[in-house]
């Protein structure tokens, strides 16, 4: 299957979608919001989001798996499989503060093939099919094309549930604090990925993520140039639950900095 044919349609579900969470955000009330453990919460909007997502992709690709947040559909995986995170950013959505993002990426047998990030507040849809160049609202996008550590602008997500590593995490902050531009911290790692895709980011670093976070933003990443590993080079980045994404000139730098702590 071309799966090509199928982004145009998988970004009007994402902005179809996003409208309607964007719709819900006066309305939110106290009564709608629900904690999943410390820290860690979820809104009736996230739910029936992700409902309306595995409904409009179950038509778009019958027979298809799912792989989501909040477990709204049977998790399993097939041939092809849906990795969607319906609202990622929920704290930032509870505040009415942006951030926050419809995430939906595709897999064939284990290989993401498909991506898309729909940051709802400024309406812009980042997409990505087989071994395109992603796009921004239809527009051609890449990584940056810095070359040296101090020109370069981080972002990363503050550690908010595991506090484990919360050493070395300072430890690369206080890095990077120093030796960069600076870092920047917006509560949506599937923004910050679709920001390092179209150059307003260099590089990215997060732990304690999941799938859902990173399946889409990391394909961006991939196809706009740049590169994408976990904390030690490698690929464990989908399920590992760690990240680095970068241009692929400063890559390595950013990997030597985090693998010194971590």
């Amino acid at each position: 299957m071309n799966v090509s044919s199928l982004l145009d349609s998988v970004v009007e579900i994402a902005v179809e979608t996003g409208k309607f969470i964007k719709s819900q955000r006066d309305i939110l009330s106290a009564g709608d919001i629900h904690s999943k453990g410390v820290h860690d919460y979820v809104t009736r909007v996230d739910k029936e989001s992700e409902q309306k997502l595995v409904r409009l992709l179950s038509v778009l690709l019958p027979g298809s798996g799912f792989i989501t947040e909040e477990k709204t559909t049977t998790q399993k995986k097939q041939a092809y499989t849906w990795i969607i995170d319906p609202l990622d950013g929920t704290t930032n959505f509870i505040h009415g503060s942006p951030p926050y993002a419809v995430s939906i990426a595709l897999q064939h047998k284990e290989k993401t093939v498909l991506g898309v990030v729909y940051e709802i507040a400024m309406d812009e849809a980042f997409a990505v099919a087989g071994e395109d160049i992603p796009t921004l609202n239809g527009k051609e996008i890449k990584t940056s094309d810095v070359r040296s550590l101090d020109s370069v602008l981080m972002a990363t997500g503050f550690p908010f549930i595991n506090f484990e590593k919360l050493d070395p995490y300072m430890a690369v902050l206080k890095r990077f604090m120093v030796e960069t531009q600076g870092v920047r911290r917006m509560g949506s790692a599937a923004t910050d990925l679709a920001y390092v895709a179209c150059g307003r980011y260099d590089g990215f670093w997060e732990y304690n993520l999941n799938p859902w976070d990173v399946a889409a933003g990391a394909l961006l990443v991939k196809n706009a140039g740049g590169r994408v590993g976990d904390f030690r080079g490698g690929e464990d980045y989908l399920f590992g639950g760690e990240i680095v994404a970068a241009s692929a000139e400063v890559f390595d730098d950013i990997l030597t900095i985090i693998k010194a702590y971590f």
